[in-house]
């Protein structure tokens, strides 16, 4: 990936965390919407480079990022290594709910439940991945050149296909991921598909 595209730091992740949040409400700014602004960052987010920091990237012009990806190029594996340490740190931060759930709870609870990962396409198209770009950083070709230096990482270690999920509501997601060749599992859903032959 060339410039403004660069790999992962340690230290980007502060900033990763605000970009996260800022674009975490259907593409809009979540800030304040949960009870704690960390609770998108600590699942969407930062679990990826803890996991896989050879799966990162970071859209910076220069100042600072203004987006980036993240991926893990095995969805089972994760969901493995998930359970195996990230759910333990998460419940030393997010008390486990019980039912029924508030919308808040439900997200908390995939904290618990990592297996919510493995969609019926993770055997075909085994990665999985999140990108969020901050507004002034879209329509630049930065989301573009984040999806495909990704596919073109995944192709070289035999990986055969990525998947996404959206929000529903967040229509300019749906909009985007069929111009960078992603497919929709069925019409109008919120689960994408791309291979990566």
């Amino acid at each position: 990936m060339s410039a403004p595209i660069r790999p992962f730091r340690p230290d980007d992740l502060p900033r990763l965390r605000e970009i996260c949040l800022r674009t975490g409400a259907a593409g809009g700014d979540a800030t304040g919407r949960w009870s704690s602004d960390d609770l998108l960052p600590d699942l969407f987010l930062a679990p990826y480079p803890a996991h896989a920091p050879d799966w990162a990237w970071v859209a910076d012009a220069g100042a600072g990022p203004v987006g980036y990806l993240v991926a893990v190029p095995d969805t089972r594996a994760f969901v493995d290594w998930w359970a195996r340490e990230w759910t333990p740190w998460f419940a030393t931060r997010y008390p486990c709910p019980e039912r029924p759930f508030s919308p808040e709870e439900e997200l908390v609870d995939r904290g618990f439940h990592p297996e919510v990962l493995l969609t019926p396409v993770v055997d075909s198209h085994p990665a999985h991945l999140h990108i969020d770009l901050l507004p002034q950083a879209q329509g630049r070709g930065l989301g573009r050149a984040l999806i495909e230096g990704l596919c073109a990482r995944l192709r070289e270690a035999g990986v055969p296909g990525v998947h996404l999920s959206i929000d529903p509501a967040n229509a300019a997601a749906a909009a985007f991921y069929p111009r960078v060749g992603f497919a929709p599992t069925v019409p109008g859903g919120a689960l994408f598909t791309r291979s990566t032959a």
